[in-house]
């Protein structure tokens, strides 16, 4: 019988919460894996045998054998190919996506065709950007009849404590040029330029945020026809963000390519301590309802970014693993609601949705509860 979920990455900083979350539903077909068996092992352990451990090195070719009876997997690592991938989706293994990568996504979205041939549902940007920025944005769509730009920025605390995998993806995308769609256009644009100031609530207050290259900003202009879409990023530090953006303009970033020196910086950021554990996603749309201007802002804070992640992955993953969805490869906009995510995170996160300044109560447009999903 395929009933295991195999968690690639699993006793990881995101990867172990998403195992312990899902072990809760799961007991004991749930598997921590990657290419270290002694580390999954030493996590096991702390599960009361919940989570089980398993080899797994997806750089390589897998032995067959170890996806036998393997109903899902959810990946937490990057990949350099699509081959681990598609070896599942042909054995019509579920897939859940939670890395970001927005290139090697691209990539996956081409095996839409196999995974639907084979029975297999894969969802991509699962977690909190891309994911409930994805959401975000599609609710504030929702409330509009055209819309016409939609700007998300995200705020990560220096406090919290994040994954080395995180931080290196950060630091290997400050100095990076990519391409966003502005007005239908293809435009090429720098992180860490073009700074806009964000009001991300009373609490923490207004900073400046600039472009980075998240995945979300590459789907949703497809996803949910929007032709103007960015992302920007900024830290609870102010201090931190604008340092950032002078080395920028300063032309330093470019040493972050010698290999000695971006360990160095991985390893600066991993100590840093100088803000909270907060995080928040605001999306700000514009477009019109009836003829007349409108815009949404949507703001959600929270604690403990890797939290958020893992409660969205496992709310995402439950409702694959439970529930007949479409077979092919999607984004989680494209199967999902905000609404069905708010039983996963109302202890994480609190939600704020306005449309020219009024209160919206998404508590009212809840569509289903996806936490059913898991029962």
């Amino acid at each position: 019988m395929k009933d295991r979920i195999i968690v690639i990455g699993g006793y990881g900083h995101v990867g172990q919460a998403i195992c312990k979350q899902l072990a809760d539903y799961y007991p004991s077909k749930v598997y921590a894996a990657g290419r270290n068996l002694a580390r999954a092992e030493q996590f096991c352990r702390t599960t009361n045998g919940k989570v089980k451990p398993i080899q797994m090195d997806v750089s390589s070719k897998v032995a067959p054998s170890l996806l036998d009876n393997v109903k899902l997997v959810i990946m937490c690592l990057d990949q350099s190919d699509t081959d681990f991938v598609e070896t599942c989706l042909q054995r019509g293994i579920h897939y859940v996506d939670v890395s970001a990568n927005p290139l090697f996504l691209s990539q996956v979205e081409q095996l839409h065709h196999t995974a639907a041939s084979h029975g297999a549902t894969a969802v991509l940007s699962v977690g909190l950007a891309p994911g409930m920025t994805n959401l975000l944005a599609k609710y504030a769509k929702s409330l509009m009849d055209q819309t016409e730009t939609i700007d998300i920025s995200i705020m990560l605390g220096l406090g919290d404590s994040h994954g080395n995998a995180a931080i290196e993806w950060t630091i290997d995308n400050v100095s990076t040029q990519f391409e966003i769609m502005h007005n239908g256009q293809i435009k090429k644009v720098s992180s860490f330029t073009d700074g806009k100031d964000i009001q991300f609530g009373a609490k923490l207050g207004r900073k400046r945020a600039y472009r980075f290259n998240f995945s979300d900003q590459h789907a949703i202009p497809h996803t949910l026809a929007v032709p103007t879409v960015s992302t920007r990023l900024c830290f609870d530090s102010n201090l931190i963000t604008r340092m950032l953006a002078w080395l920028r303009t300063s032309g330093l970033f470019h040493l972050l390519k010698i290999k000695e020196i971006r360990q160095a910086a991985v390893l600066a950021f991993s100590k840093i301590r100088l803000g909270s554990d907060r995080f928040a996603v605001k999306v700000d749309a514009h477009g019109k309802q009836n003829n007349e201007y409108v815009s949404v802002e949507c703001l959600v804070q929270g604690r403990h970014e890797a939290s958020m992640t893992a409660a969205v992955a496992a709310a995402i993953t439950a409702a694959v693993y439970r529930s007949p969805l479409p077979h092919g490869v999607y984004h989680i906009e494209q199967l999902f609601q905000l609404q069905d995510l708010l039983p996963a995170i109302e202890q994480i996160a609190a939600i704020d949705i306005r449309a020219n300044g009024n209160v919206i109560d998404l508590q009212q447009h809840v569509d289903r509860n996806i936490s059913s999903a898991a029962g």
